[in-house]
């Protein structure tokens, strides 16, 4: 697939490039939902609440059926933050980690205020939607490291003790810039996960997720994609542990019939690279998209970041028609993700039309404007 500035898009490839970010994003955002209303409970205990063969269809959560966690929210605000920068880039200002930390600022401030403030001109439209600003069980881990206006890099990283998932999995969109060399995709998402999450096991994750779901945007196949996932990582300091949980993850696959059981196994103690392995698993292993959502959501370990994780995995690979529809029309946002997923699409495939030296449109840079924090 091409991509890029100023490549030449033809229109299949416009077509399937926007159903793989439909797909990556929904898939995200659906299994996320999937999971929330067990995130947790233990294999047992959800097989009590919801039967022998455990949670198969959207629960309520947060008082109604299909609702997200934060794992959505700050994945929408990554792609956000992604379409700024382009715009953003008009400017002569490039520099994506400073466009995605604003972005992540915005969405802290959801989870502080009431509602949208319409006097902040530059937030653009995704801050002002009111169904955003509602708290979904974040992590202290983001509250904290989003906590002031200073950006934590690799190399000064916030919450450096913290292994947790949660910026793995606000990395889907990464992965669908699909005109990027692979290793800018890595880099990217790692520079990204250290504003809030500062151990190299979170980071190397989510750059390794980025990775693997930039390689199914592509066109390659869920084995190709962790396979360039572990020859990238190779030479990065601190990648070992993810390295060995991605290997663990194919290894698995030939163990027989998937279980809960070795999903809780891979997941471990619920630091990235363990939650990333069983993503990794559930996506392989499920015969479809609801299966392999099922699958990520039933064990002992955290189910809505696993679900989360595995459903943009299956979104990239399969695109937006694999979904199950029942789930999508229940989804919380839906309206919200597709079209900030055909924004995207657009800006990446037609951007220079949108913004640029031959002039611009007053309402993209309505949407997505260019200063601001």
């Amino acid at each position: 697939m091409s991509g890029g500035a100023g490549a030449v898009w033809g229109r299949g490839e416009q077509q399937d490039f926007r159903s793989r970010v439909r797909g990556t994003l929904l898939g995200v955002a659906l299994g996320d939902a999937l999971g929330a209303p067990v995130d947790p409970l233990t294999t047992a205990a959800i097989r009590e609440a919801h039967g022998r063969e455990g949670l198969t269809e959207l629960a309520p959560a947060y008082g109604r059926r299909g609702a997200v966690t934060h794992h959505t929210q700050l994945t929408l605000f990554t792609v956000d933050g992604l379409i700024r920068a382009q715009v953003r880039r008009d400017t002569g200002a490039w520099h994506p980690p400073t466009d995605l930390h604003r972005a992540y600022l915005r969405w802290a401030a959801t989870q502080r205020d009431w509602g949208p403030d319409e006097r902040r001109k530059d937030d653009g439209w995704l801050a002002r939607e009111e169904w955003l600003y509602a708290r979904r069980e974040p992590v202290r881990t983001l509250l904290l490291g989003l906590g002031d206006d200073t950006m934590g890099t690799p190399s000064a990283p916030k919450n450096p003790g913290e292994a947790g998932p949660e910026a793995a999995a606000r990395s889907a969109p990464f992965g669908l810039l699909v005109g990027w060399e692979p290793q800018l995709v890595v880099q990217l998402a790692v520079e990204c996960a250290a504003q809030t999450h500062g151990h190299p096991v979170a980071y190397v994750a989510a750059g390794a997720y980025a990775v693997i779901v930039h390689t199914l945007a592509r066109g390659e196949t869920l084995d190709t994609a962790v396979q360039r996932a572990l020859a990238l990582l190779a030479s990065r300091p601190g990648h070992q542990p993810v390295s060995d949980a991605l290997q663990r993850a194919l290894g698995a696959v030939r163990q027989g019939m998937p279980t809960p059981e070795r999903v809780t196994e891979l997941v471990g103690n619920a630091t990235a690279d363990g939650v990333l392995a069983a993503a990794v698993y559930c996506a392989l292993v499920g015969e479809d998209v609801r299966q392999g959502l099922c699958l990520a959501v039933n064990h002992d370990g955290p189910s809505a970041v696993a679900g989360a994780l595995t459903g943009g995995l299956l979104g990239a690979l399969h695109g937006e028609t694999a979904l199950p529809p029942g789930w999508l029309a229940d989804l919380e946002g839906r309206p919200t993700v597709l079209e900030l997923a055909d924004d995207f699409a657009m800006e990446m495939t037609q951007g220079a039309a949108l913004h640029g030296p031959a002039g611009a449109s007053p309402a993209w840079l309505a949407r997505y404007p260019r200063g601001g924090a």
